[in-house]
């Protein structure tokens, strides 16, 4: 699947209060990113050490949370008046940049 046809179907499924569009796909795309970084936490905690078979479970419910997060990506992204395709060519020219700077590692967004 392309992402822009990915963000059309999310946009076709998107129930929303359209006035509060920005601050509730905001808080949404950050609950669901919350969600992935507990689950993770779990794993790293040792929480399915025993249990191979939860283990997996758990890496299998942390990339239904990625489509998720994916789904309040992609619906912002449209609110935004973008699209996923541009959103990940920009961020690819963007990180390329970086690695041909040598400034992949780092903070702030002027690197």
């Amino acid at each position: 699947m392309e992402l822009s046809e990915y963000q059309e179907h999310a946009v076709s499924t998107a129930v929303y209060p359209k006035e509060q569009a920005l601050p509730y796909l905001a808080l949404g795309l950050a609950g669901e990113a919350a969600e992935v970084a507990n689950k993770v936490k779990k794993i790293l905690r040792g929480d399915y050490d025993d249990d191979p078979e939860k283990a997996e479970e758990a890496l299998y419910n942390i990339s239904m949370e990625l489509g998720d997060t994916l789904w309040y990506i992609a619906v912002l992204a449209s609110e935004l008046g973008s699209n996923l395709n541009s959103v990940a060519s920009a961020n690819v020219a963007k990180l390329a940049a970086r690695k041909k700077l040598n400034t992949l590692k780092g903070s702030g967004d002027d690197r």
